[in-house]
C-alpha cells in the first residue's frame, strides 16, 4: 500500500493543505476536484490515507460481475484507506461511468462496514446533465449499501433531464459499492473472525 498522505498534526497539516482546501473555480470541462482535495475533505480526521490496487481476475471477476450482471470494465481499481492508528475510519473509490457521450469521474466514500458515507463527481464532460452533481439526487445514495439494487425508479429519482447521467452514476456507484465489499470489506472480516495464531 502506497501512502497519500500521512498526518502527524493536524496543526501542521491544515497549514500545509490550507491553499489546496480552498473552494476553487471549474474549468471549462467541469473539473470540480483533484484526487488529493476530495480524499482530504473525505477523511478530515484521519492521520494517513493509503490505497491498495486491487486486480480483478478469476473467481474475484466471476463473483463481482455474477453480482453487478455485466463484465466488470477494468482490470484492476485503486482502493483508498483512511485510518488513524490501527482503526481503519473509512474507503474511497474513484472510477468512471459513461454518460451519453463522455465518461463522468466519479467519487464515493465508504464506512468501515461498506455503508455510502458520500458521493461527488470529480469530472463532468457532457454540455448537459451536470444536476447530477446537486445535493438532492447524490443524497439519494447516502446510506446504500452493495446489498441495495440501487435502481432508477426504484429506490433512486432520475433528475428530469438528466436520466442517462443519473443512470450512469447509479450504475457507477453501484459498482464502487460492490467492489468495495468484495476487495476490502470481506477480507477484513474474515480476518476479524480468524482465531489467534498460536504462539
Amino acid at each position: 500500500m502506497k501512502i497519500i498522505f500521512n498526518i502527524v498534526r493536524p496543526l501542521t497539516w491544515l497549514v500545509f493543505l490550507a491553499p489546496l482546501l480552498m473552494p476553487q473555480s471549474a474549468h471549462a470541462e467541469g473539473v470540480y476536484w483533484s484526487t488529493r482535495d476530495l480524499l482530504a475533505d473525505f477523511f478530515r480526521t484521519s492521520t494517513h490515507v493509503t490505497y491498495k490496487k486491487v486486480e480483478i481476475r478469476g473467481e474475484l471477476r466471476s463473483r463481482i460481475e455474477a453480482r453487478l450482471g455485466y463484465p466488470v470494465p477494468r482490470d484492476s481499481y485503486n482502493i483508498f484507506i483512511a485510518t488513524s492508528g490501527e482503526h481503519i475510519d473509512g474507503y474511497a473509490l474513484i472510477d468512471e461511468e459513461s454518460g451519453e457521450h463522455l465518461p463522468i469521474t466519479f467519487a464515493v466514500k465508504l464506512s468501515p462496514q461498506g455503508l455510502l458515507e458520500r458521493q461527488e463527481i470529480v469530472v463532468y464532460r457532457e454540455p448537459r446533465g451536470d444536476e447530477v452533481r446537486d445535493l438532492r439526487f447524490r443524497r439519494q445514495f447516502t446510506g446504500k449499501s452493495a446489498r441495495d439494487a440501487l435502481r432508477l425508479g426504484e429506490d433512486l429519482a432520475a433528475i428530469s433531464g438528466a436520466t442517462i447521467s443519473s443512470r450512469a452514476m447509479a450504475v457507477g456507484v453501484k459498482r464502487a459499492l460492490v467492489l468495495v465489499e468484495e476487495t476490502m470489506i470481506k477480507s477484513q472480516q474474515l480476518s476479524a473472525a480468524a482465531p489467534p495464531a498460536r504462539r
